[in-house]
């Protein structure tokens, strides 16, 4: 060999490399792709319930502050409440509710739409325990519209895995929580 001869090199994978290489990508693919599904799953349905507890504490904290009742209700429309539903997957609203009776009026004095939410974009289910589509909060933070026990709204995924099963209750005191199945047996 000369000086400044060029030297063959080898460049490349032998087959029994990529083929090592490709059972690990494989083995590991299979490991976390449950674990992926797991994680946007929860966060998912935390998010989803998270939001309505999120406008539900502002229409308590508005009637508060404006001295007036403040309703959130079921509403496919995002302008009035569909009081034939107990789904809150179809999105809901948040209004001024003046007499305090559920019902967007546009008569004077008219009631105001503060937030519109709109449908779930998944297949997951948000339902009432009862046949209540809205709660009304006084001017002092109390719900009113429930029953003496409240206000249970449970969310299912589209699985209806009670891993990922969430309620929200609402109290007639105004008090609001999102337990797990986990954290509450009665949250089925």
């Amino acid at each position: 060999m000369g000086f400044g001869t060029p030297v063959a090199s080898q460049a490349g994978f032998t087959l029994v490399e990529l083929l090592v290489v490709m059972v690990i990508v494989v083995i590991l693919m299979a490991i976390g792709a449950p674990s992926y599904r797991y994680v946007t799953t929860a966060n998912r349905v935390s998010t989803e319930a998270n939001t309505l507890l999120g406008d539900l504490q502002y229409a308590r904290s508005e009637a508060v502050r404006e001295g007036q009742p403040v309703t959130v209700c079921i509403s496919k429309t995002g302008t009035s409440c569909d009081a034939a539903s107990t789904s809150w997957q179809e999105g809901w609203i948040v209004f001024s509710d003046l007499n305090g009776n559920q019902t967007v009026d546009t008569g004077a004095p008219s009631d105001t739409v503060l937030r519109v939410r709109g449908a779930f974009s998944s297949t997951d289910t948000y339902s009432s325990s009862n046949s209540d589509y809205g709660v009304t909060f006084t001017r002092d933070g109390f719900a009113q519209n429930l029953g003496s026990a409240g206000l249970t709204v449970t969310l299912h995924d589209s699985g209806s895995s009670q891993n990922y099963t969430r309620c929200l209750d609402i109290s007639t005191a105004g008090m609001m929580s999102v337990q797990t199945h986990s954290s509450d047996s009665t949250c089925q």
